[in-house]
């Protein structure tokens, strides 16, 4: 199952994909916010039909205790908008999925491969994404045994 992984800021949305037996996350792309929701999430059904994934998992960014926060409230909403997107092409669910500290997971790794923070700035996202999806992953092949 080919899953598409978003990790939705303010100013940029991590964009990861995952291989078609959904056992590794790679990160693809970074999409810079214009402040056109609907066209940002039309550019990510895009992505998601390009990909030919069968699920969308949204990162939401709970707080360190695990209560929801204004962000995770926010990315809930959006996740929904999206779905409602993804729902005018034929039937890609949309999933949430924890993403807390997966940008520090992604910063933590990307220090470790010597890169600049200018660098590491231009990535960072899809590759906290790529964290987030590989997490979805594991725990949904544990699931199924």
């Amino acid at each position: 199952m080919r899953a598409l992984g978003l990790d939705l800021g303010s100013k940029r949305i991590g964009v990861a994909v995952s291989d078609s037996d959904g056992r590794v996350a790679t990160p693809i792309e970074v999409v810079h916010r214009t402040g056109d929701r609907p066209g940002e999430h039309r550019t990510l059904a895009g992505l998601a039909e390009e990909w030919g994934v069968e699920v969308v998992v949204v990162g939401i960014p709970y707080s360190l205790d695990g209560s929801v926060g204004p962000m995770a409230e926010a990315m809930a909403a959006e996740a929904t908008l999206l779905a409602q997107v993804l729902g005018e092409r034929p039937g890609v669910p949309v999933e949430t999925y924890d993403e807390r500290l997966t940008t520090v997971t992604a910063e933590r790794a990307l220090r470790e491969q010597d890169l600049r923070a200018p660098q590491r700035r231009k990535v960072v996202d899809m590759v906290a994404a790529a964290v987030m999806l590989q997490g979805w992953l594991d725990a949904r092949r544990e699931a199924l045994g």
